[in-house]
């Protein structure tokens, strides 16, 4: 396929382009960020951030609203210039080669920006023209995202995870190797975030390198191979979703015992002794850190009265105000 960069009108939607070569990716980072800074006026919203993208990385920007995920998408795409700093993808500057770097991506937004009139299939056919793609079959990507079966069916008829489902197919129309989504699977249903989740895995493992944007920690923690928490425009913290909780969170064991009150009892199924009655519940939170929580925990297992016992750890959401003292909804 061939083709030459561009975008779809207006704000939001996709951006999507390809060329010979757009999914050869050479060693090195994909995507790389040197104290990038951007203002709307007065007000800063992406002040001096750092980071790096590899092939087949998926990153997450976790933030709340405003915070400044959507804001560095748009410098990274081309739709804002840089205030300050330096970005590159495929060590392509987002200044001076814009073109050539939306030659090899795919870009989502919230905004939805498709053609309402025609239908699914007649949207990423349209679409791939414009960037000069020859004997385009939009089905086999249809069938990814769920759609095959409504693919003569008009846009404007989608329901909204339907018409998200179209834009990432819109997205994938070139096969990109670097894959911007800002909040992909915000409000949507269940069975459209899966849909949408597993597409994403998909193409880190076809060798994409991925820039998502969430304020949802749930799908952060699932997706990411490693998560950044951005906070006021600047990165708060950035590592694998594990060593922060490891970091910054507080490892436990949450016990439930049965008090005994009484001292009735009676046969279990297999004839041995089981519950006594007229018992209250006892739950007790151990940390792992805790001084004696070792001998705490054994002598909870062997208690006759053990009912349940659970590993807890700390969430993203927690850690993420802990650091930041705001939360994801803020």
């Amino acid at each position: 396929m061939s083709g030459a960069g561009g975008r779809t009108s207006g704000d939001g939607g996709c951006l999507s382009g390809n060329d010979e070569g757009a999914n050869a990716v050479g060693p090195g980072p994909v995507i790389q960020v040197e104290d990038l800074s951007y203002a709307y006026g007065d007000r800063v919203a992406v002040d001096g951030i750092s980071f790096e993208v590899a092939r087949g990385e998926i990153l997450g920007f976790l933030g709340p609203n405003g915070a400044g995920k959507s804001t560095t998408i748009k410098m990274l795409t081309g739709q804002l210039t840089p205030k300050a700093g330096r970005a590159a993808i495929l060590g392509m500057d987002v200044r001076g080669d814009n073109a050539a770097v939306q030659a090899h991506i795919g870009v989502c937004f919230e905004e939805k920006n498709l053609y309402p009139n025609m239908s699914a299939k007649e949207n990423l056919v349209f679409f791939s023209r414009l960037f000069g793609i020859k004997r385009f079959n939009p089905l086999p990507l249809l069938e990814r995202v769920g759609l095959a079966e409504r693919a003569k069916d008009r846009a404007k008829d989608f329901s909204k995870g339907m018409k998200q489902r179209l834009m990432i197919a819109r997205a994938l129309v070139n096969e990109p190797s670097v894959l911007f989504l800002d909040e992909p699977t915000d409000g949507l249903d269940p069975v459209s975030s899966q849909a949408i989740r597993e597409v994403i895995e998909e193409e880190a493992r076809r060798g994409a390198a991925v820039l998502l944007t969430t304020h949802d920690m749930l799908e952060a923690d699932a997706l990411s191979d490693r998560v950044a928490f951005i906070n006021e425009g600047r990165i708060a913290a950035l590592d694998t979703p594990e060593n922060l909780k490891l970091q910054h969170g507080r490892r436990a064991v949450r016990i439930r015992t049965r008090e005994y009150t009484g001292d009735r009892e009676y046969a279990g199924d297999r004839g041995s002794t089981g519950v006594r009655e007229d018992g209250g519940v006892r739950e007790e939170v151990i940390g792992l850190d805790e001084a004696g929580a070792g001998e705490r925990i054994k002598a909870a297992v062997a208690s006759e009265g053990l009912m349940t016992i659970h590993t807890e750890e700390a969430t993203l959401e927690a850690i993420f105000i802990k650091l930041t003292g705001r939360g994801l909804e803020g």
